[in-house]
């Protein structure tokens, strides 16, 4: 019973009587733990302190229960396999639209050659996307008990968790009530949302979203004003009493009605039907292209161009506010860390200066806590060195600053030879020289099959003679397979493997020696007239065709060792981790529209003659869908809408959509590919442009590529982007964080 009393008490709680030897906001002295439940109570002190750490390493928020069955509940749902099967069970329910009706597993969408697709049988999918709403359920359940009633109940994104799970779960009960044969699922809408909330920085993304719609409907009114009066001015300007060729053609095509024209010149505006739309009447007078002209100018290059400063003036300090938000919650936590370490062992008569965390205590907490053997150890020998001496709160703090940094892995040592001339091999071979060495070989292979592809570009494959082409591939690949045993012997092997360049070219080198074997054996060496029939599975050609795809994949290395381009590529791959909450957020996007698009558009591009598509006198007219044979574009299965929500936001010949759509099924279908020509082209693109243009120009900062020195402690480690913003970051102050701390629901500071 004194066990469960005491795990039920708050930690720290309030002073009741008012007395108090601390200062204000700072735990008091209450001395050494000792009586009855003090093993337990110190039990549960190491394990909120490992959960604080924890919570500050991940950057997430501390307010949630406290007690012994709560702290087991948390680590175990934030634990590795636990959160591998929340995103698995996220994936599997978006992928079920590729195996519902419609589904699409089909080898094309073309609708002139698809064939019926594989149906599900009903219920196998409900199945699946049943179970998946029972992981939900359970994923809002524990979230909502770990955070409690006040917390759950302030919480937007938990309360339509809710909203969303119950909707799902009708629809899926109506679904089954009617043997899969409803004619809209809701739910299938609301799935994305589960990619959502479980994402923080994709949470953060939308909320900047949302700060800079205001701003962004400003430039959109301009832009529509703009729309809408050259559109009156145009229909004005083509349409006259005296008509010529020119002018009443263009009347006709593109200003034959309001619609039409607000259409052709809103498809102006992405410059995807420039200059089709002004030839006719530019043909017969050219002074009509002072309108067109004028048109393009105030809108693509003036109005455009400033939603798209906007944009990246809204967003050019998201980084810096996420870095922020980033660095307060893991300043909070290790704080809450510290303030219940101090209350397991105070010495008697400690002046209120002298309060700190015992380091034995602090050990014994991150030997507890989920994080890197290289942090935890790194953080170990920083607490080790000082003795026995008590922690301050500031000193606790600069411990966690080792998580920003990351170990750069030395190579292991090379072998060391006695023979003098394989020494000298070994630093020939080692040297960067050698390199350079390997590099022009590449590039003079790739040359060499650049030349043989313009010399007989006139030739059918089956008709070439490939003995000329088989001799240099046969010779360039001795050269990789050399290059690779003399790096091996040099490095050794495990030197060798440490490089990832050597990794690449390894693979690479050990598939070309494997096909350049197999095409010997089975079409036999090269020799004039060397043109052999199929035999086997690959002819000849798809032998060679498959060698010198290989060859070119192995061109990056010599892209890469140019510094300036090894800098853009460094630079691009350091952008993929800020860049997925983008991604998260377009993936979002494509689902909804794709759902929509299919329950809108489904069924109504048909193959050629039928009589769905209408077209004057039966022709077919230059540029249009049925010319252009643009049938695979389609919302007739979730696969092939994607694809053509991609082509959209493209918006080159988005017109031929828009027309087609019109004509097929109803002239308010243009407002569904106008709301994403918006939300795609205009506003995802630009808030890309805008976070690429951020990361861009910190990376190249001179300041950014400033190296420590050799022999010191900085060169031991490799700079994280939190560490390289932190010059600009600013220090949450200690009487803030006592002050957020104190508000926390389950963890009460003494006053």
């Amino acid at each position: 019973m004194a066990q469960l009393r005491v795990e039920s008490e708050p930690l720290l709680g309030r002073a009741r009587g008012g007395g108090g030897d601390g200062r204000p906001g700072l735990p008091t002295r209450r001395g050494v733990l000792a009586g009855p439940g003090a093993t337990a109570r110190r039990d549960l002190c190491i394990d909120q302190a490992v959960v604080f750490i924890e919570d500050a390493i991940q950057y997430r928020s501390i307010y949630h229960r406290m007690d012994t069955g709560s702290l087991r509940l948390y680590r175990w749902y934030y634990s590795t396999l636990c959160q591998r099967a929340l995103g698995f069970t996220i994936l599997l329910i978006l992928s079920l639209a590729f195996v519902e009706t419609p589904s699409s597993l089909t080898r094309t969408a073309d609708v002139r050659y698809r064939s019926p697709p594989w149906e599900a049988p009903c219920g196998l999918t409900q199945a699946v996307e049943g179970l998946c709403l029972l992981v939900f359920v359970a994923d809002v359940s524990v979230k909502g008990y770990l955070v409690g009633k006040a917390q759950f109940q302030q919480s937007r994104w938990l309360l339509a968790y809710v909203a969303v799970l119950a909707v799902s779960l009708v629809d899926w009960l109506v679904s089954l009530s009617l043997l899969c044969r409803e004619p809209l699922r809701v739910r299938r809408l609301l799935r994305p949302f589960f990619l959502l909330q479980n994402s923080s920085v994709m949470k953060k993304t939308l909320k900047c979203v949302w700060w800079a719609l205001p701003e962004m409907a400003s430039v959109g009114l301009l832009l529509a004003v703009h729309l809408c009066l050259s559109t009156v001015f145009g229909i004005l300007l083509f349409t006259t009493s005296e008509q010529g060729e020119g002018q009443d053609k263009e009347r006709m095509t593109y200003f034959r009605s309001l619609p039409e024209a607000l259409t052709s010149l809103l498809v102006l505006l992405t410059t995807a039907n420039n200059p089709d739309v002004m030839v006719p009447a530019y043909s017969k007078n050219r002074a009509y292209a002072i309108f067109f002209i004028v048109f393009t100018l105030i809108g693509s290059l003036f109005l455009m161009n400033l939603l798209t400063a906007i944009i990246y003036n809204q967003f050019r300090g998201y980084l810096m506010k996420s870095l922020q938000t980033s660095l307060f919650r893991r300043r909070l936590g290790t704080r809450a860390a510290f303030a219940v370490l101090t209350s397991l062992k105070e010495p008697a008569g400690a002046a209120p200066q002298a309060v700190g965390v015992a380091p034995q205590d602090f050990l014994q907490a991150l030997q507890k806590a989920q994080l890197s053997s290289f942090h935890k150890q790194a953080i170990m020998e920083k607490v080790r060195s000082r003795d026995d001496a008590l922690l301050s709160a500031s000193e606790f703090q600069k411990l966690f600053n080792e998580l920003d940094r990351s170990e750069i892995k030395e190579h292991p040592p090379r072998p060391q030879y006695q023979s003098p001339f394989l020494q000298s091999a070994q630093f020939f071979f080692s040297h960067y020289y050698f390199d350079y060495l390997g590099d022009l070989i590449t590039l003079g292979n790739l040359v060499s099959i650049c030349v043989f592809l313009v010399l007989d570009a006139d030739q059918l494959p089956w008709d070439r003679d490939n003995f000329v082409l088989g001799v240099l591939n046969c010779v360039f690949v001795l050269y990789y397979v050399l290059e690779l045993v003399l790096k091996v012997l040099t490095l050794g092997p495990r030197g060798y493997l440490s490089y990832p360049g050597n990794v690449f070219d390894g693979l690479l080198t050990t598939v070309l020696l494997v096909l350049e074997i197999s095409t010997l054996v089975v079409y036999r060496p090269p020799h004039p007239g060397w043109k052999p029939a199929t035999l086997g599975p690959l002819s000849l050609w798809d032998l060679t065709r498959l060698v010198n795809m290989l060859v070119v994949f192995r061109f990056l290395r010599v892209a890469l060792s140019i510094k300036p381009m090894a800098m853009v590529a460094s630079t691009i791959l350091g952008l993929v981790q800020n860049l997925r909450a983008f991604g998260g957020i377009l993936v979002v996007v494509y689902y909804v529209f794709a759902i929509v698009g299919i329950n809108l558009f489904r069924g109504v591009i048909l193959a050629p003659g039928n009589s769905s598509l209408p077209l004057p006198n039966g022709s077919l007219p230059c540029g249009s869908f049925e010319q252009l044979e643009y049938w695979a574009n389609n919302f007739d299965d979730f696969a092939a809408a994607l694809i053509t929500l991609w082509n959209l936001m493209v918006v080159n010949n988005w017109q031929v959509f828009l027309d087609v759509f019109r004509r097929s099924s109803s002239p308010w279908s243009e407002i569904y590919f106008v709301l994403w020509w918006l939300v795609s082209s205009v506003i995802w693109v630009n808030l890309f442009l805008a976070l690429l243009l951020e990361n861009f120009l910190h990376n190249w900062d001179p300041r950014s590529h400033e190296q420590p020195l050799a022999g010191t402690q900085e060169a031991a480690y490799r700079v994280s982007p939190e560490l390289m913003f932190r010059d600009v970051l600013e220090e949450p102050r200690e009487e803030e964080l006592l002050e957020r701390l104190g508000r926390h629901p389950h963890l009460r500071l003494c006053r």
